[in-house]
This record gives C-alpha cells, sequence and structure tokens, in this order.
C-alpha cells in the first residue's frame, strides 16, 4: 500500500513558478513510477508528467514541455514538480500518483494505482 500527500500548490500570477512536493509514504523500500496528473473544472484528468523509479527517465505531456520539470530524491522519498512560466490555463487541482507495478514512465491514468488527495493551483491573468 501507498499512500502519497501533496503540498506546495497555491496562487500564482502568470509568469510565475511553483513547486509542487509529493511525499511517499511505502512499507516496501523499493521504488516505482510516479507521476503528476492535473484536473481542471469540467474537464477530464490528463497527464502532466511522469518519472522512472530511478529518476533518470521522465516523461511530458506537450503543453508543458519546457515549462514543467518533474524529479525525486528516493532517499527522501519525495517527488517534485516545479512548474515555471505558468499559465491561466494551468490552473488545476495536482494529483501526485504511483505505479507500483512499473519503473518506466507512464502517461496512461489507468496504469497508476495509488493516488494522492491533490493541491490546488491556481494562475490568474
Amino acid at each position: 500500500q501507498v499512500q502519497l500527500v501533496e503540498s506546495g500548490g497555491g496562487a500564482v500570477q502568470a509568469g510565475g513558478s511553483l513547486r509542487l512536493s509529493c511525499a511517499v509514504y511505502r512499507r516496501s523500500s523499493s521504488t516505482c513510477t510516479m507521476g503528476w496528473f492535473r484536473q481542471a473544472p469540467g474537464k477530464e484528468r490528463e497527464v502532466v508528467a511522469s518519472i522512472s523509479s530511478d529518476g533518470g527517465s521522465a516523461a511530458y505531456a506537450d503543453s508543458v514541455q519546457g515549462r514543467f520539470t518533474i524529479s525525486r530524491d528516493n532517499t527522501k522519498r519525495t517527488v517534485y514538480l516545479q512548474m515555471d512560466r505558468l499559465k491561466p490555463e494551468d490552473t488545476a487541482v495536482y494529483y501526485c500518483a504511483a505505479d507500483v507495478d512499473s519503473d518506466r514512465p507512464r502517461t496512461a491514468i489507468a496504469d497508476y494505482s495509488s493516488w494522492g488527495q491533490g493541491t490546488q493551483v491556481t494562475v490568474s491573468s
């Protein structure tokens, strides 16, 4: 069983930056694929970024490529999402998720079995 706790959301003006953190609580010491997703009001949940278990590779949605960076510190059992040059369309609830059956970046929501409670990000113009 994996428990995920996000933090770092908030309100920022367009062009600003935020860093989200996801603390991973798991009995096993092994690592797994982690992802960040978001859901805006009235829209479906979508992938933002995913990172391999060792942090060596990542995948991004086209809409955030070049602006967002996913990373992880396995010694701290924490995954990060650095968000730069934020746009109003980035406004959403951001969720951290774990795919315990994989070690490579995954972008399909159905692959993820554990989810955090979400953290709100609001970008004003």
